[in-house]
Protein backbone atom coordinates (compact mmCIF):
# COMPACT_ATOMS: atom_id res chain seq x y z
CA UNK A 1 0.00 0.00 0.00
CA UNK A 2 1.32 3.59 -0.91
CA UNK A 3 -0.34 5.97 1.46
CA UNK A 4 0.44 9.59 1.20
CA UNK A 5 -0.31 12.82 3.18
CA UNK A 6 -2.11 15.47 0.86
CA UNK A 7 -0.32 18.99 1.56
CA UNK A 8 -1.71 21.25 -0.70
CA UNK A 9 -3.79 22.05 -3.92
CA UNK A 10 -1.95 22.44 -7.22
CA UNK A 11 -2.81 25.18 -9.56
CA UNK A 12 -5.11 22.54 -11.27
CA UNK A 13 -6.76 21.85 -8.46
CA UNK A 14 -5.65 18.58 -7.43
CA UNK A 15 -4.49 18.18 -4.73
CA UNK A 16 0.02 17.62 -4.10
CA UNK A 17 1.17 14.69 -2.06
CA UNK A 18 5.22 13.48 -1.45
CA UNK A 19 6.01 9.32 -2.34
CA UNK A 20 8.86 8.04 -0.25
CA UNK A 21 11.59 8.59 -3.01
CA UNK A 22 10.76 12.78 -2.79
CA UNK A 23 8.83 13.26 -6.02
CA UNK A 24 5.58 14.50 -5.95
CA UNK A 25 2.37 13.15 -6.83
CA UNK A 26 -0.80 14.83 -8.11
CA UNK A 27 -3.95 13.16 -6.97
CA UNK A 28 -7.18 14.74 -8.31
CA UNK A 29 -10.09 15.04 -5.68
CA UNK A 30 -7.75 14.82 -2.76
CA UNK A 31 -8.51 17.91 0.32
CA UNK A 32 -5.12 19.08 1.95
CA UNK A 33 -4.96 17.32 4.68
CA UNK A 34 -6.16 14.19 3.19
CA UNK A 35 -4.20 10.85 3.91
CA UNK A 36 -4.65 8.49 1.05
CA UNK A 37 -4.24 5.46 -0.28
CA UNK A 38 -2.59 6.08 -3.93
CA UNK A 39 -4.16 3.77 -6.71
CA UNK A 40 -3.51 3.92 -10.73
CA UNK A 41 -0.24 4.97 -9.62
CA UNK A 42 1.74 6.69 -13.15
CA UNK A 43 5.00 7.77 -12.51
CA UNK A 44 7.40 9.67 -14.29
CA UNK A 45 10.71 10.79 -14.29
CA UNK A 46 10.04 14.10 -11.88
CA UNK A 47 6.60 13.38 -10.57
CA UNK A 48 3.85 11.10 -10.60
CA UNK A 49 0.27 11.01 -10.84
CA UNK A 50 -2.47 9.24 -8.97
CA UNK A 51 -6.08 8.36 -7.60
CA UNK A 52 -7.53 8.19 -4.58
CA UNK A 53 -7.82 4.16 -4.00
CA UNK A 54 -8.82 4.15 -0.82
CA UNK A 55 -9.21 7.63 2.08
CA UNK A 56 -7.75 6.51 5.01
CA UNK A 57 -7.98 9.97 6.63
CA UNK A 58 -10.64 12.61 5.73
CA UNK A 59 -9.16 15.84 5.91
CA UNK A 60 -11.21 18.39 8.33
CA UNK A 61 -11.88 20.22 5.01
CA UNK A 62 -13.36 17.67 3.22
CA UNK A 63 -17.00 18.15 2.66
CA UNK A 64 -19.38 16.06 0.66
CA UNK A 65 -20.03 17.38 -2.98
CA UNK A 66 -23.77 18.63 -3.32
CA UNK A 67 -23.84 17.63 -7.24
CA UNK A 68 -24.42 13.51 -7.31
CA UNK A 69 -22.38 13.81 -11.03
CA UNK A 70 -19.34 14.92 -9.28
CA UNK A 71 -18.89 11.51 -7.71
CA UNK A 72 -21.30 9.25 -9.79
CA UNK A 73 -20.14 10.29 -12.92
CA UNK A 74 -16.79 12.18 -12.19
CA UNK A 75 -17.63 15.53 -13.64
CA UNK A 76 -14.79 17.20 -15.11
CA UNK A 77 -16.79 20.68 -15.10
CA UNK A 78 -15.87 21.10 -10.93
CA UNK A 79 -12.89 19.84 -9.54
CA UNK A 80 -13.37 21.44 -5.69
CA UNK A 81 -16.93 20.57 -4.54
CA UNK A 82 -15.07 18.63 -2.31
CA UNK A 83 -13.37 21.07 -0.63
CA UNK A 84 -15.41 23.57 2.09
CA UNK A 85 -15.36 27.14 0.59
CA UNK A 86 -13.10 29.08 2.71
CA UNK A 87 -10.02 25.90 1.73
CA UNK A 88 -11.08 26.83 -1.72
CA UNK A 89 -10.70 30.04 -1.59
CA UNK A 90 -7.30 29.76 0.44
CA UNK A 91 -6.47 27.51 -2.60
CA UNK A 92 -7.48 29.96 -5.12
CA UNK A 93 -4.90 32.65 -3.51
CA UNK A 94 -2.50 30.33 -3.33
CA UNK A 95 -2.73 29.98 -7.01
CA UNK A 96 -2.21 33.28 -7.92
CA UNK A 97 0.67 33.84 -5.74
CA UNK A 98 2.29 30.95 -6.35
CA UNK A 99 2.43 31.49 -9.70
CA UNK A 100 3.61 34.99 -10.06
CA UNK A 101 6.48 34.12 -7.30
CA UNK A 102 7.53 31.07 -9.42
CA UNK A 103 7.26 32.16 -13.17
CA UNK A 104 7.63 35.93 -13.04
CA UNK A 105 10.08 36.28 -10.36
CA UNK A 106 7.91 38.54 -8.63
CA UNK A 107 8.05 39.16 -4.86
CA UNK A 108 4.82 39.00 -3.92
CA UNK A 109 2.23 37.27 -1.39
CA UNK A 110 -0.82 35.65 -1.84
CA UNK A 111 -3.48 38.37 -3.10
CA UNK A 112 -6.86 38.98 -1.13
CA UNK A 113 -9.50 37.61 -2.52
CA UNK A 114 -13.14 39.07 -2.90
CA UNK A 115 -15.29 36.06 -2.34
CA UNK A 116 -18.41 35.32 -4.50
CA UNK A 117 -22.00 36.05 -3.88
CA UNK A 118 -22.91 32.46 -4.68
CA UNK A 119 -21.03 29.22 -3.97
CA UNK A 120 -23.73 27.60 -6.94
CA UNK A 121 -26.27 28.20 -9.42
CA UNK A 122 -24.08 31.34 -11.00
CA UNK A 123 -22.93 30.21 -14.49
CA UNK A 124 -25.01 32.23 -16.98
CA UNK A 125 -23.73 30.35 -19.64
CA UNK A 126 -23.01 26.21 -20.15
CA UNK A 127 -21.51 24.31 -23.11
CA UNK A 128 -22.93 20.15 -23.49
CA UNK A 129 -21.16 18.00 -25.67
CA UNK A 130 -23.01 14.88 -27.24
CA UNK A 131 -21.80 11.26 -27.33
CA UNK A 132 -20.66 10.17 -30.81
CA UNK A 133 -23.79 7.71 -31.07
CA UNK A 134 -25.93 11.02 -30.28
CA UNK A 135 -27.72 9.18 -26.98
CA UNK A 136 -26.08 10.89 -24.13
CA UNK A 137 -25.81 14.64 -23.87
CA UNK A 138 -23.75 16.41 -21.18
CA UNK A 139 -20.33 16.93 -19.38
CA UNK A 140 -17.19 14.65 -19.79
CA UNK A 141 -15.53 13.14 -16.82
CA UNK A 142 -12.20 14.59 -15.64
CA UNK A 143 -8.77 12.87 -17.27
CA UNK A 144 -11.58 11.14 -20.31
CA UNK A 145 -12.32 13.85 -22.79
CA UNK A 146 -13.41 11.48 -24.94
CA UNK A 147 -16.77 10.58 -23.01
CA UNK A 148 -19.87 12.19 -22.27
CA UNK A 149 -22.01 11.78 -19.24
CA UNK A 150 -25.86 12.08 -19.16
CA UNK A 151 -26.26 15.76 -17.65
CA UNK A 152 -29.20 16.14 -15.08
CA UNK A 153 -28.43 18.99 -13.56
CA UNK A 154 -25.31 21.24 -12.90
CA UNK A 155 -25.48 22.48 -9.87
CA UNK A 156 -23.12 25.45 -10.32
CA UNK A 157 -25.11 26.58 -13.61
CA UNK A 158 -28.46 29.13 -13.06
CA UNK A 159 -31.52 27.32 -12.15
CA UNK A 160 -33.43 28.67 -15.01
CA UNK A 161 -30.67 27.27 -17.54
CA UNK A 162 -31.07 23.92 -15.94
CA UNK A 163 -34.91 23.75 -16.35
CA UNK A 164 -34.57 24.79 -19.82
CA UNK A 165 -32.16 22.34 -20.03
CA UNK A 166 -35.22 19.48 -18.64
CA UNK A 167 -37.45 21.15 -21.07
CA UNK A 168 -35.18 20.27 -24.01
CA UNK A 169 -34.07 16.83 -22.82
CA UNK A 170 -37.43 15.83 -22.78
CA UNK A 171 -38.10 16.80 -26.94
CA UNK A 172 -34.42 15.79 -27.96
CA UNK A 173 -36.12 13.85 -30.05
CA UNK A 174 -36.34 17.15 -31.99
CA UNK A 175 -33.05 18.29 -32.29
CA UNK A 176 -31.28 18.82 -35.24
CA UNK A 177 -29.26 15.95 -36.55
CA UNK A 178 -25.22 15.33 -36.07
CA UNK A 179 -25.53 17.28 -32.89
CA UNK A 180 -21.73 17.93 -31.61
CA UNK A 181 -22.74 20.19 -28.98
CA UNK A 182 -24.91 22.67 -28.03
CA UNK A 183 -24.43 25.78 -25.59
CA UNK A 184 -27.52 27.27 -22.98
CA UNK A 185 -27.19 31.08 -21.96
CA UNK A 186 -28.66 33.25 -20.42
CA UNK A 187 -28.56 37.47 -20.69
CA UNK A 188 -28.12 40.18 -18.88
CA UNK A 189 -31.94 40.18 -19.44
CA UNK A 190 -33.74 36.97 -18.50
CA UNK A 191 -33.31 36.09 -22.02
CA UNK A 192 -32.62 32.24 -22.89
CA UNK A 193 -30.91 30.87 -25.88
CA UNK A 194 -29.80 27.53 -26.76
CA UNK A 195 -27.13 27.09 -29.70
CA UNK A 196 -26.47 24.05 -31.32
CA UNK A 197 -23.70 22.95 -33.24
CA UNK A 198 -23.95 19.68 -35.48
CA UNK A 199 -21.48 17.99 -38.29
CA UNK A 200 -24.32 18.34 -41.29
CA UNK A 201 -23.71 20.81 -43.34
CA UNK A 202 -27.22 21.35 -44.61
CA UNK A 203 -29.34 23.37 -42.84
CA UNK A 204 -31.68 22.37 -39.93
CA UNK A 205 -35.60 23.05 -40.71
CA UNK A 206 -36.86 21.40 -37.12
CA UNK A 207 -35.96 24.87 -35.15
CA UNK A 208 -39.85 26.33 -35.25
CA UNK A 209 -41.17 22.77 -34.07
CA UNK A 210 -38.62 22.89 -31.18
CA UNK A 211 -39.31 26.33 -30.14
CA UNK A 212 -43.04 25.51 -30.03
CA UNK A 213 -42.48 22.41 -27.94
CA UNK A 214 -40.55 24.71 -25.25
CA UNK A 215 -43.04 27.35 -25.27
CA UNK A 216 -45.52 25.45 -24.75
CA UNK A 217 -43.51 23.65 -21.74
CA UNK A 218 -42.92 26.73 -20.47
CA UNK A 219 -39.42 26.75 -20.92
CA UNK A 220 -39.32 29.45 -24.24
CA UNK A 221 -36.06 30.25 -25.49
CA UNK A 222 -33.87 31.36 -28.90
CA UNK A 223 -32.99 28.85 -31.00
CA UNK A 224 -29.70 28.66 -32.61
CA UNK A 225 -27.96 26.38 -35.16
CA UNK A 226 -24.35 26.42 -36.25
CA UNK A 227 -22.37 23.87 -38.94
CA UNK A 228 -19.49 22.87 -37.41
CA UNK A 229 -16.73 25.84 -38.08
CA UNK A 230 -19.81 27.72 -39.58
CA UNK A 231 -21.25 31.03 -38.58
CA UNK A 232 -24.29 30.92 -36.20
CA UNK A 233 -27.95 31.34 -37.61
CA UNK A 234 -31.03 32.98 -35.68
CA UNK A 235 -34.18 30.12 -36.64
CA UNK A 236 -36.65 30.39 -34.33
CA UNK A 237 -37.90 32.91 -31.56
CA UNK A 238 -34.71 35.53 -31.87
CA UNK A 239 -36.03 39.15 -32.22
CA UNK A 240 -32.84 40.72 -33.14
CA UNK A 241 -29.16 40.11 -34.90
CA UNK A 242 -27.42 39.89 -31.10
CA UNK A 243 -25.89 37.03 -31.41
CA UNK A 244 -25.84 34.10 -28.67
CA UNK A 245 -22.30 33.10 -29.52
CA UNK A 246 -20.38 36.34 -28.40
CA UNK A 247 -18.40 36.34 -25.10
CA UNK A 248 -20.06 37.51 -22.23
CA UNK A 249 -18.37 36.94 -18.66
CA UNK A 250 -20.30 33.78 -17.04
CA UNK A 251 -20.66 35.13 -14.24
CA UNK A 252 -21.83 38.48 -14.97
CA UNK A 253 -22.50 39.80 -10.77
CA UNK A 254 -18.74 38.54 -10.09
CA UNK A 255 -18.00 40.11 -13.79
CA UNK A 256 -18.88 43.40 -13.22
CA UNK A 257 -17.39 44.03 -9.71
CA UNK A 258 -13.65 42.88 -11.30
CA UNK A 259 -14.87 45.41 -14.03
CA UNK A 260 -15.37 48.32 -11.28
CA UNK A 261 -12.49 47.71 -9.82
CA UNK A 262 -10.04 47.59 -12.86
CA UNK A 263 -11.12 50.64 -14.00
CA UNK A 264 -11.07 52.30 -10.69
CA UNK A 265 -7.18 51.07 -10.17
CA UNK A 266 -6.40 53.01 -13.38
CA UNK A 267 -7.00 56.27 -11.62
CA UNK A 268 -8.07 59.98 -13.52
CA UNK A 269 -9.97 58.95 -16.48
CA UNK A 270 -10.91 62.83 -17.83
CA UNK A 271 -9.29 63.54 -21.08
CA UNK A 272 -7.05 60.81 -21.23
CA UNK A 273 -5.97 58.16 -24.18
CA UNK A 274 -6.75 54.67 -22.48
CA UNK A 275 -6.42 51.52 -24.58
CA UNK A 276 -8.96 48.91 -24.08
CA UNK A 277 -7.86 45.62 -25.19
CA UNK A 278 -9.86 42.14 -25.51
CA UNK A 279 -12.81 44.57 -25.21
CA UNK A 280 -15.68 41.85 -25.78
CA UNK A 281 -18.95 43.59 -26.08
CA UNK A 282 -17.74 46.99 -24.85
CA UNK A 283 -18.56 47.21 -20.72
CA UNK A 284 -15.34 48.53 -19.40
CA UNK A 285 -15.12 50.55 -23.43
CA UNK A 286 -18.39 52.18 -21.89
CA UNK A 287 -17.46 52.44 -18.49
CA UNK A 288 -14.27 54.43 -19.43
CA UNK A 289 -15.87 56.81 -21.54
CA UNK A 290 -18.73 57.76 -19.26
CA UNK A 291 -15.73 58.96 -16.90
CA UNK A 292 -14.30 60.80 -19.76
CA UNK A 293 -11.36 59.10 -21.21
CA UNK A 294 -11.03 58.87 -24.88
CA UNK A 295 -10.88 55.27 -25.48
CA UNK A 296 -9.25 53.16 -28.34
CA UNK A 297 -10.56 49.43 -28.29
CA UNK A 298 -9.75 46.49 -29.95
CA UNK A 299 -11.68 43.20 -30.19
CA UNK A 300 -11.45 40.27 -33.05
CA UNK A 301 -14.50 39.50 -32.66
CA UNK A 302 -16.78 41.27 -35.31
CA UNK A 303 -19.81 40.43 -34.11
CA UNK A 304 -18.86 41.78 -30.17
CA UNK A 305 -17.53 45.14 -31.99
CA UNK A 306 -21.03 45.22 -34.02
CA UNK A 307 -22.72 44.84 -30.46
CA UNK A 308 -20.42 47.44 -28.70
CA UNK A 309 -21.52 50.04 -31.45
CA UNK A 310 -25.00 49.29 -30.75
CA UNK A 311 -24.71 49.65 -26.87
CA UNK A 312 -22.22 52.98 -27.31
CA UNK A 313 -21.13 55.16 -26.32
CA UNK A 314 -18.56 56.51 -29.13
CA UNK A 315 -15.20 55.19 -28.81
CA UNK A 316 -12.58 53.98 -31.78
CA UNK A 317 -12.96 50.66 -32.11
CA UNK A 318 -10.27 47.97 -34.19
CA UNK A 319 -12.50 44.60 -35.34
CA UNK A 320 -9.42 42.86 -35.37
CA UNK A 321 -6.75 40.58 -33.32
CA UNK A 322 -4.21 43.15 -30.77
CA UNK A 323 -1.17 41.70 -31.77
CA UNK A 324 -2.00 43.13 -35.66
CA UNK A 325 -3.36 46.71 -35.03
CA UNK A 326 -1.49 47.37 -31.69
CA UNK A 327 1.38 48.76 -33.48
CA UNK A 328 -1.00 51.41 -35.81
CA UNK A 329 -2.61 52.94 -32.65
CA UNK A 330 -2.19 56.59 -30.95
CA UNK A 331 0.22 56.37 -27.67
CA UNK A 332 -1.83 55.33 -24.45
CA UNK A 333 -1.60 57.65 -21.13
CA UNK A 334 -3.37 54.33 -19.56
CA UNK A 335 -4.05 50.51 -20.67
CA UNK A 336 -6.64 47.97 -19.39
CA UNK A 337 -6.03 44.22 -20.92
CA UNK A 338 -8.41 41.29 -20.84
CA UNK A 339 -7.08 38.87 -22.56
CA UNK A 340 -8.40 34.91 -23.03
CA UNK A 341 -6.84 32.45 -21.20
CA UNK A 342 -3.81 32.10 -23.62
CA UNK A 343 -2.96 35.73 -22.13
CA UNK A 344 -1.58 38.27 -24.76
CA UNK A 345 0.75 37.70 -27.57
CA UNK A 346 4.43 38.44 -26.98
CA UNK A 347 3.76 41.23 -29.60
CA UNK A 348 1.54 43.01 -27.50
CA UNK A 349 3.92 42.72 -24.50
CA UNK A 350 6.62 44.40 -26.40
CA UNK A 351 4.47 47.13 -27.99
CA UNK A 352 3.30 48.05 -24.24
CA UNK A 353 7.20 48.39 -23.48
CA UNK A 354 7.39 50.57 -26.56
CA UNK A 355 4.20 52.66 -26.02
CA UNK A 356 5.10 53.32 -22.25
CA UNK A 357 1.88 53.89 -20.58
CA UNK A 358 2.06 55.18 -17.04
CA UNK A 359 -0.12 52.25 -15.44
CA UNK A 360 -1.65 49.13 -17.19
CA UNK A 361 -4.16 46.97 -15.20
CA UNK A 362 -4.13 44.13 -16.35
CA UNK A 363 -7.42 41.46 -15.75
CA UNK A 364 -6.44 37.64 -15.63
CA UNK A 365 -8.47 34.71 -16.16
CA UNK A 366 -4.99 32.32 -15.59
CA UNK A 367 -2.24 32.88 -13.11
CA UNK A 368 0.02 31.34 -15.23
CA UNK A 369 -0.21 33.36 -18.41
CA UNK A 370 -0.63 36.10 -16.63
CA UNK A 371 2.43 35.49 -14.90
CA UNK A 372 4.09 34.87 -17.98
CA UNK A 373 3.11 37.98 -19.50
CA UNK A 374 4.44 40.71 -16.17
CA UNK A 375 7.92 39.00 -16.88
CA UNK A 376 7.64 40.01 -20.33
CA UNK A 377 6.79 43.74 -18.47
CA UNK A 378 10.45 44.28 -16.97
CA UNK A 379 9.54 47.95 -17.13
CA UNK A 380 6.48 47.35 -14.69
CA UNK A 381 6.20 47.13 -11.10
CA UNK A 382 3.37 45.66 -9.43
CA UNK A 383 1.50 48.00 -7.57
CA UNK A 384 -1.49 45.93 -6.69
CA UNK A 385 -2.95 42.07 -6.91
CA UNK A 386 -6.64 41.16 -5.77
CA UNK A 387 -8.05 37.82 -6.64
CA UNK A 388 -11.84 37.51 -7.43
CA UNK A 389 -13.72 34.54 -6.52
CA UNK A 390 -15.50 34.04 -10.10
CA UNK A 391 -15.81 30.54 -10.32
CA UNK A 392 -16.81 28.77 -6.91
CA UNK A 393 -15.64 24.31 -6.91
CA UNK A 394 -13.08 25.04 -9.87
CA UNK A 395 -10.28 25.70 -9.90
CA UNK A 396 -10.26 28.55 -11.62
CA UNK A 397 -9.47 32.25 -10.66
CA UNK A 398 -9.71 36.01 -11.69
CA UNK A 399 -6.90 38.37 -10.56
CA UNK A 400 -6.62 42.06 -11.36
CA UNK A 401 -3.08 43.54 -11.55
CA UNK A 402 -2.07 46.71 -11.43
CA UNK A 403 1.47 47.72 -13.28
CA UNK A 404 3.49 50.86 -13.02
CA UNK A 405 5.66 52.10 -15.25
CA UNK A 406 9.16 51.95 -13.04
CA UNK A 407 10.74 55.72 -13.02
Amino acid sequence: MTAVRILRLAAGGDGVGRLDDGRAVFVPRAAPGDLVELGALRPHRRFARARIARLLEPAPERVEPRCPHYVRDECGGCQLQHVASPAQREARRGFVGDALRRLARRDVADPPLEPADREFDYRTKITLAASGDGRRIGLHPYDRPAEVFELEWCHITAPELMRLWGAVRSVRRLLPPGLTSLVLRLDRGGGRHVLFTAAAAEAWNGADALHGALVQRGEPATIWWRPEDGAPRAMAGAGEVYPATVFEQVNPVMGDRVRAHAVAALGRLEGRHVWDLYAGVGETTAALAQAGAEVESVEADRRAVAEAERRGPRATRHAARVEAVVERMALPALVVTNPPRTGMDAAVTSALERAAPARVVYVSCDPATLARDLARLPSYRLSDLRAFDLFPQTAHVETVAVLERAS
